[in-house]
């Protein structure tokens, strides 16, 4: 595979150095990232919530983590490799021998490409799983066994009405369920919901100590006050009476197209969910007319993210072009970590502006990396002509 993918002794000699700079600046951040969140975590320690158990917490955030830091770590080590090589007129030998800035730029991004489908790995699968049982971890210890997810003022969230009204005749409408806290084991405490018809009238409401989500769409209330709401007098339409009726029951189940995985989307970050589940939440939002934007321009910011490193090396390749003279190695990391920075930022400023202009989702996301390529090929061109 290491043959296939690098055939050429230079491109072998160029990824192997890559690759041992980038373990090891990403080793050195990653570091750095766990002793402040394990700093950070130690104000919420209890006599439940150990030390230990702080620590654990954070080590199982460290994918997340990863993920965050991989560009910027393949720009440093992109930079520091081309920096020492032009220092030691190792570039300068490549460069007799016939590779040009064409050749470079190609044999890193045929090095970026395992990087990205490591970033795409850690995100899609090892980030959500371990960062999910770091939540789960933490908030059982913290709350003594009752893992719950708190709501500042619940959380509401729109679905379509189906079933029948008791005479045959299928219901056409919408109904708002509103969820107190949601439990690490599926279970919805404080849950309400407002069922309307198709011209917005009030047809029913719920309220249930529990619900229970038993699989294909199927939610089980338990201890349910139904009050539904009858028009007596339609002949009236300005002035319409109604009768109420209050039933109770023990057990009640609902069908539904709301899943314990949409009302996740609504607990975690949208940057911090995946590819899949924000696939599913945006559909979700489509079909029942809600704004979806920001969960689109997160969409495809993960979709972009993984490829990222493929500008981050692109940058990379200028300092190959630069003498000792222009500044010592340790400027030019310098530089190269003022970059990753910076397009972090300018990253989650396009996400912003995105939003707040409704922008087209997919440009917010790609901008920044298209504007970075191009500094990057501007850059290279400049120096080749130094």
């Amino acid at each position: 595979m290491w043959h296939k993918l690098f055939p050429l002794v230079y491109e072998r000699y160029l990824a192997k150095q890559i690759y041992l700079a980038f373990v090891f600046i990403l080793f050195a951040l990653i570091s750095l990232f766990i002793f402040f969140d394990f700093i950070a975590e130690m104000g919420d320690t209890t006599n439940t919530y150990t030390v230990l158990l702080a620590f654990i917490t954070v080590l199982l955030r460290v994918p997340s983590r990863l993920v965050e830091i991989m560009p910027i770590a393949g720009l440093i080590a992109g930079i520091y490799v081309m920096a020492n090589m032009a220092a030691q007129s190792e570039y300068t030998i490549l460069r007799i021998a016939g590779l040009d800035t064409k050749k470079a730029l190609v044999t890193l991004m045929k090095v970026a490409v395992p990087i990205a489908f490591l970033i795409l790995l850690m995100s899609e699968v090892l980030g959500p799983l371990s960062e999910g049982v770091s939540k789960n971890v933490r908030l059982s210890a913290l709350n003594q066994g009752k893992e719950v997810l708190e709501f500042r003022s619940g959380a509401w969230i729109k679905d379509k009405l189906r079933g029948d009204d008791g005479k045959g005749q299928v219901q056409k409408g919408i109904r708002y369920i509103n969820v107190g806290s949601l439990e690490t084991n599926e279970i919805i405490r404080g849950f309400r919901m407002y069922e309307f018809d198709g011209e917005y009238r009030l047809l029913l409401s719920r309220t249930a100590e529990t619900v229970q989500f038993v699989g294909n769409g199927i939610w089980r209330l338990n201890k349910v006050t139904e009050t539904r709401f009858t028009e007596i007098n339609s002949s009236n339409r300005l002035d319409p009476s109604f009768s109420t009726t209050i039933k109770r029951a023990d057990l009640l189940d609902i069908e539904t197209d709301v899943s314990p995985e949409l009302l996740g989307a609504l607990l975690i970050k949208p940057d911090r969910l995946s590819i899949i589940n924000l696939f599913s939440y945006i559909n979700h939002l489509q079909e029942n007319k809600q704004d979806y934007q920001r969960y689109a321009i997160s969409f495809w910011k993960k979709v972009i993210y993984p490829f990222t490193i493929l500008v981050m090396l692109a940058l990379a390749l200028p300092f190959a072009y630069l003498q000792t003279r222009s500044g010592g190695i340790g400027y030019k990391v310098f530089g190269g970590i003022m970059l990753g920075i910076s397009f972090q930022l300018f990253n989650s400023l396009f996400s912003h502006a995105g939003l707040l202009g409704a922008w087209p989702p997919f440009l917010s996301a790609v901008i920044p990396a298209l504007i970075y390529f191009i500094l990057a090929i501007a850059g290279i061109r400049w120096v080749s002509k130094v």
